[in-house]
Parts: C-alpha cells; sequence; structure tokens
C-alpha cells in the first residue's frame, strides 16, 4: 500500500521539481488518459513534447514532434513524429551547448540511448525515459498509470479517485496546482494533503544557472541523487 502519491502528465524530460516530486512520493501515477495539453487551439505545443534547456546561455524550447490529433485526443493516443529528425537535432544541441559542462560524457551516455529509442507513443517515450532517470537520480517510487487504474470524475475528484486507487491516503501537490485544486476536496474524502514545498537552487556554476530546465541540464552539470542535492524541505 502507498502512503503518499503523486501524479502528474508524462512530460519530455521534465525540470527537477518533477523528479524530486517523484522521489518524494511512494507511488506516482503518470496521467496518460487526459486530453493531450495545447498552449494554443491548433498548436501541439505543450510540457508533453517540448522543454527548455539553456541555448547559448539562455532558456530556450527543444521539442519532440508530434502527428496532429484531434482535440479531446487522450495523451496515449499522441504519436512521435519521426518524419522530421529532431532525435539528430536534439543530440547536436546537447553536443553544442553543454560539450564543456563536467558531466557531459557521462549525462550523455546515458540520456541518447533514451532519445534514440524506436519508440513513438509519445506518452511511453516520456514514461520509460522519466523512470530511467528518477531511478539515476536515487528514487524508488512505484509508478503506475492512469490508464491501468480504476478512476472517475475529473479535477479534483480525479486525482482524489487515483490516490485511492493508488492505495493510498495522502497526496503530494506540486506548487503549481493552485489553479485547478480544490483543496477542501481531498479533505471531504479522507485524503491528506502535502504540498511539496520544492525550491529549485543554483547547481553547477552559479553563475549560469537558470531555473526551471529539463533535468537534462542537472545531470549536465551535477547529477547528485536529488535526496542530497535538494533535501526535504523542514516540516513538510
Amino acid at each position: 500500500m502507498a502512503g503518499l502519491v503523486a501524479i502528474h502528465q508524462p512530460n519530455f524530460f521534465p525540470w527537477l521539481g518533477y523528479f524530486d516530486k517523484i522521489r518524494r512520493a511512494d507511488a506516482f501515477v503518470f496521467l496518460d488518459a487526459v486530453d493531450y495539453p495545447r498552449s494554443g487551439s491548433g498548436s501541439m505545443g505543450s510540457w508533453s513534447n517540448r522543454v527548455r534547456l539553456s541555448i547559448q546561455g539562455e532558456a530556450r524550447w527543444v521539442n519532440c514532434p508530434v502527428q496532429r490529433m484531434p482535440l479531446g485526443s487522450p495523451i496515449s493516443d499522441a504519436v512521435i513524429d519521426d518524419r522530421q529528425p529532431w532525435r539528430d537535432k536534439l543530440l547536436k544541441t546537447l553536443e553544442a551547448n553543454y560539450r564543456r559542462a563536467p558531466g557531459y560524457s557521462a549525462a550523455l551516455a546515458f540520456i541518447e540511448p533514451l532519445i534514440r529509442t524506436e519508440e513513438t507513443n509519445l506518452a511511453t517515450f516520456n514514461i520509460r525515459a522519466i523512470e530511467a532517470i528518477a531511478t539515476h537520480l536515487g528514487a524508488t517510487t512505484r509508478f503506475l498509470r492512469q490508464s491501468e487504474l480504476a478512476h472517475s470524475g475529473s479535477s479534483t475528484d480525479l486525482l482524489v479517485s487515483l490516490v485511492k486507487a493508488a492505495g493510498g491516503d495522502a497526496y503530494l501537490a506540486g506548487g503549481g496546482a493552485g489553479g485547478y485544486q480544490e483543496d477542501r476536496v481531498f479533505a471531504e474524502d479522507g485524503v491528506r494533503l502535502v504540498l511539496q514545498g520544492f525550491s529549485p537552487r543554483p547547481y553547477g556554476e552559479e553563475a549560469r544557472f537558470i531555473p526551471g530546465l529539463s533535468v537534462v541540464d542537472y545531470l549536465m552539470w551535477d547529477a547528485r541523487p536529488l535526496a542530497v542535492a535538494f533535501p526535504d524541505p523542514p516540516n513538510v
């Protein structure tokens, strides 16, 4: 039985706060059956298929192209568009911008197979990469998929349903949950709400540190287990 449960969409090489949430949770549920998120009505761009890296000293987007889908399609239906040579392009971007980082060789040896995998389902691609990186960074969390669990409702009701389906009694909420999450619903359903309280701190060379970048940036410059580099905040 899992006590503390975290829930999130399967993002593309996400930032450190995502992995800190995994590390702290007993179980982590990938939201793979919700609608594919979009940055605009006609755009396929979202955290599901893009993330920021340090490119020429600035935070810039890199992406995994996705074939167009109808509005309302679930994340699990998203297919990577391998008609575009995005894998080679991403690896060349990493070489051009990170080859002088102290962890470049080790990080690339670890990341390149994740990028070059022939998997074309975006959710599965992201989930496999996230699980591998989380384990690499010291997490021992149990991973589950929304699509494999009995669940019901939407918004906060869906989160409560998934916490219970995962065998948990507490939900780990990240810092960006305030816009859609109704805290009272957790209490009414007997689920304890735990705030993550993650605060990004400089790593590597402080002068070049940019908060909110992909975990790939961290692997290039630091790569210590997250429990060591980012211990739990006090009284959380």
